[in-house]
């Protein structure tokens, strides 16, 4: 009886943290068509903790969102060149991204501009971002006991979501949106979290051929 609760129980988190959410603006195809080069932008990155930790460090948490931030754009990067033939338009490269918004004073200050405003500074068509957000709900240490008890079943310490955008470098007018709740994994890097997330939007991304 209880193995079969257990089961259950796993095959509801399985159902809850395979959610996505597709939007899809209606000029979104007749916008794209005009697009050539793709900026992605750093990711926002919030990780909060359901109990805090008793050494948790506010500066820190800050330097891991901040690291995670421009992990999870490069790997992103990095994804989108490997499938390169599949897209019709390029991507600049990340560092140049990054390079040109210190240039301009804005890496600090996404949250602050538009989205054509940051394109026209890239010189670009687009611009990808997103937010990625983790809950972490148990401690690493307990997790990987839970993992060897459970199998694989048992890695997960906790829960995040990952919201992916574009928006056009014209007038900055969402074109789509993709949003994904998933585990988070003791054993995920961020490369895994965007291989993941990606093969989820590749049959939708809007950009292939």
């Amino acid at each position: 009886m209880k193995k079969f609760q257990l089961l259950i129980i796993l095959l509801i988190s399985f159902t809850v943290f395979s959610q996505k959410q597709i939007f899809e603006s209606p000029n979104l195809k007749t916008t794209i068509a005009t697009h050539k080069t793709i900026a992605i932008l750093p990711f926002t990155v919030k990780i909060t903790y359901k109990k805090q930790p008793k050494n948790f460090s506010a500066e820190g948490n800050k330097a891991q969102e901040e690291k995670m931030s421009n992990s999870i754009q490069s790997s992103m990067y990095t994804f989108l060149l490997r499938k390169a033939d599949n897209y019709f338009v390029t991507f600049q490269d990340v560092e140049k991204t990054n390079i040109l918004l210190k240039k301009a004073g804005l890496l600090n200050k996404l949250d602050e501009t538009t989205k054509d405003e940051l394109a026209k500074t890239l010189g670009v068509d687009a611009v990808i971002g997103g937010v990625f957000e983790s809950e972490q709900t148990k401690s690493e240490g307990a997790a990987i006991a839970t993992a060897i008890v459970f199998g694989g079943f048992g890695g997960k310490t906790g829960t995040g979501s990952l919201t992916m955008t574009i928006n056009n470098g014209k007038d900055g007018e969402l074109l789509w949106r993709f949003f994904k709740t998933m585990d988070d994994n003791i054993n995920a890097s961020t490369d895994d979290l965007v291989e993941r997330m990606m093969r989820k939007v590749s049959r939708n991304f809007p950009y292939q051929k």
